[in-house]
């Protein structure tokens, strides 16, 4: 019998995304597709294993396109659904590939760290399971609303890439991709490999900034620098060339500076 490829797809926007949705279309019929997600809205929860303690896995109804798919939704942070599930569900087999997204709103710069997409990516390579993180780029003003998208490139995208690693093995030091897709992008959009911006990207604005300022009064706009932008980081790839940024990400956040000269600094 030819094996089929398990999926384990999951997300930070919650069970109920029509992004989610999206990413199951994209790779439902390259093998078996298990939805284990947050049960409610997780964004920029990182890598964190937060969530209601005595929460569980609880089965939900899911359908794509009239076709059921097997779901749980968990109320926890995106990392700490997708550990939930790995534990729970996939004792027997371990998935192939693990994919979250798609998101709404792109992940890219140093200020990825806060990504609940990243994050559950991470949390699955951490235990050696190949893991694709997924975007589209759109307004910050639109990121918790969950309108109605044309997901179409990035369906594309996330099942061109979704194939390419079931079937690849990566080089050492290569944990996961993160997949970055222009809002304006159609399948014929070329893609490029990236490396991280070191720029923040997303700021937070306050209207009337004070010290009494409340979280919940700012607004996430996007900053960027353009005569310092790296012509090889994704940044660079998703704002001025308009490609599908692919970045390779390692889970070894250890700094590649020769060791000497961080002797040399730290000794004066």
């Amino acid at each position: 019998m030819t094996h089929r490829p398990l999926f384990f797809l999951t997300n930070d926007d919650g069970i109920q995304s029509p992004g989610l949705r999206a990413a199951v279309r994209a790779v439902r019929d390259l093998g078996e597709v298990l939805v284990v997600a947050p049960a409610t809205q997780q964004t920029a929860m990182g890598r964190s294993f937060t969530g209601r303690p005595e929460a569980g896995l609880e089965a939900v109804p899911f359908e794509v396109d009239g076709a059921a798919v097997r779901a749980y939704a968990c109320e926890g942070s995106p990392a700490s659904v997708v550990r939930h599930g790995l534990h729970l569900l996939c004792r027997d087999r371990r998935p192939d590939l693990l994919v979250s997204g798609i998101n709404y709103g792109e992940n890219v710069g140093i200020s990825i760290g806060a990504s609940g997409t990243v994050g559950a990516a991470m949390e699955a390579a951490a235990r050696g399971i190949p893991a694709l993180a997924a975007s589209q780029q759109m307004h910050p003003d639109h990121f918790m609303r969950h309108e109605s998208r044309d997901w179409g490139a990035a369906e594309h995208f996330l099942r061109l890439f979704a194939r390419k690693l079931v079937r690849a093995r990566l080089p050492q030091d290569v944990d996961l991709l993160k997949l970055d897709v222009p809002e304006d992008a159609t399948p014929e959009t070329p893609w490029r490999l990236s490396r991280l911006s070191r720029q923040r990207y997303f700021e937070l604005a306050f209207e009337d900034p004070g010290l009494h300022s409340r979280l919940k009064d700012g607004r996430v706009t996007v900053q960027v620098d353009h005569n310092a932008l790296e012509p090889d980081s994704d940044v660079h790839a998703l704002v001025r060339e308009r490609v599908v940024a692919v970045t390779p990400l390692s889970l070894d956040a250890t700094s590649r500076a020769d060791f000497a000269d961080i002797h040399r600094a730290l000794e004066g």
